[in-house]
């Protein structure tokens, strides 16, 4: 039946079918037009570079620095390590130990200070540095015995510690005027500062005692110090200095640890508000 079609128009078919489809791209940017070079060799660089420029933005950047995790860093200080330790698991952080510090008022191991400062944003697996107290530092209380007072204070200054109450002893088989032992005893380890307990030796009819301090104290207190250690209170004089309570002792005539006459009069110097 297709035998009846004339061969030129069969050779036409054929001819047709073998013609390469023409695409939507190749109508709108035809082969070796400027439009399409400018489109494949300006256009698409340019869009695959905005393409990875957002993908790295948006998809990697956020990976990688954790946007989005950033949150408030609690406050640590005042905590054991050991009560840090367990917020700070619960936060993905952890810390470091930047220094430890003598701090008389804190227990070993209580945090101090920390960096970052609390209520700084930070991300998980940051570490925090902490400085952590070593509590009280113990200091020997030194060998004082057969000393004068006056040397025992400076020891006992170059130790860190300060002069308590002197009790006397009588004794005429010992020096006078010489500490016959401290109490806590020697070598006995005290936080630093604290204050050492003198045992001075008299004599049989010694007639001297020591000066107390007395700066910081009520007149009231001052004056009935003065008279334990057989002192009289002197010319008692007044400066204004709202710094402080009125009659409290701003300066006194003897220095602290003096040796002094018994009934000797010692001048005060004592705060008013007017």
């Amino acid at each position: 039946m297709n035998m009846d079609r004339p061969r030129a128009s069969r050779l036409q078919e054929k001819q047709g079918s073998n013609r390469p489809k023409i695409g939507f791209l190749t109508r709108w940017l035809p082969y070796g037009t400027l439009k399409r070079k400018l489109t494949l060799w300006v256009a698409v660089p340019l869009v695959s570079f905005i393409l990875v420029v957002l993908i790295v933005d948006r998809i990697v950047m956020p990976i990688i620095t954790r946007h989005g995790e950033e949150f408030t860093l609690p406050n640590f200080t005042s905590l054991t390590i050991e009560e840090a330790e367990v917020e700070l698991t619960e936060l993905d952080l952890r810390h470091e130990i930047a220094s430890e510090l003598y701090s008389p008022g804190k227990e070993a191991g209580v945090i101090l200070q920390q960096y970052p400062e609390p209520g700084t944003q930070v991300k998980s697996g940051r570490a925090i540095k902490f400085v952590v107290s070593l509590g009280k530092k113990m200091v020997p209380i030194p060998d004082l015995a057969g000393k004068s007072v006056r040397q025992a204070m400076l020891d006992l200054e170059a130790n860190g510690l300060t002069l308590g109450e002197i009790a006397w002893a009588y004794s005429d088989t010992i020096p006078e005027r010489v500490v016959v032992f401290s109490y806590p005893n020697a070598t006995t380890e005290i936080p630093l500062g604290s204050p050492v307990n003198l045992m001075v030796n008299r004599g049989r009819a010694s007639n001297f005692t020591y000066m107390p301090d007395l700066v910081g104290m009520p007149l009231s207190e001052a004056q009935k110090k003065l008279e334990d250690k057989l002192l009289k209170v002197g010319v008692v004089s007044y400066r204004t200095d709202e710094n402080f309570l009125p009659e409290t002792v701003l300066e006194q005539s003897e220095p602290e640890g003096a040796e002094l006459d018994v009934n000797t009069e010692i001048d005060l110097v004592v705060s008013s508000t007017s």
